[in-house]
């Protein structure tokens, strides 16, 4: 992973939650100023700007990932390829491909924006609070990835059929299926109409 700017000031995925400076945002987007991370996932929550990506492999089957155990938030549950956000200051597009290669090893072949969504969703379990400003993104994978196993405890790969099967019997982001919904059409351009999504 090459340094930039952006990689080089801020800690690693590592550090803690409070020391990590989140983009506090407006309704419409607009940067209003910065908040530690944990502070801003307290209820009822700061609108801060996030980011979620969906890889896709060459046969149209959607990358999951479960989120590691020892995660100080929705541990242990499934959701998107890869979620998270923005240091101050960094484009969406670049924290989406730099996340995507710290916690799963691999690079997009192709990473194109599909939109934002705003949503709240408080997480029962933690307490915790997303009130997200979300960019989206889909692409395509075409290497086998290498979790880090600090951020990821599993991945699959699953068809739409496949997702609706495990979407009843495990437990998923509170956040999944509202940024999945928001990113249907791009998702549906980028696999075609025969994948189903």
């Amino acid at each position: 992973m090459p340094i930039t700017p952006a990689t080089a000031t801020h800690s690693s995925s590592n550090g803690t939650a409070d020391a990590i400076l989140l983009e506090l945002v407006d309704e419409d987007g607009v940067t209003i100023g910065t908040a530690e991370k944990l502070s801003a996932h307290q209820p009822p929550g700061r609108l801060h700007r996030a980011f979620s990506v969906f890889l896709f492999d060459e046969r149209g089957r959607l990358l999951l990932q479960q989120r590691a155990l020892g995660k100080y938030h929705s541990p242990g549950v499934w959701s998107n390829t890869c979620c998270g956000h923005p240091y101050p200051g960094e484009a969406p597009f670049a924290a989406a491909a730099r996340r995507t290669y710290e916690e799963l090893g691999v690079s997009p072949s192709l990473l194109a924006e599909a939109g934002t969504v705003r949503y709240n969703h408080p997480d029962p379990a933690s307490g915790l609070v997303e009130q997200e400003y979300n960019h989206l993104f889909v692409g395509l994978v075409q290497a086998a990835p290498r979790p880090d196993p600090e951020e990821v405890a599993e991945t699959a790969f699953v068809s739409p059929a496949e997702l609706t099967e495990r979407h009843g019997k495990d437990t998923f982001s509170a956040w999944f299926m509202t940024v999945l919904d928001a990113a249907r059409p791009a998702v549906r351009e980028l696999t075609g109409p025969s994948a189903g999504w």
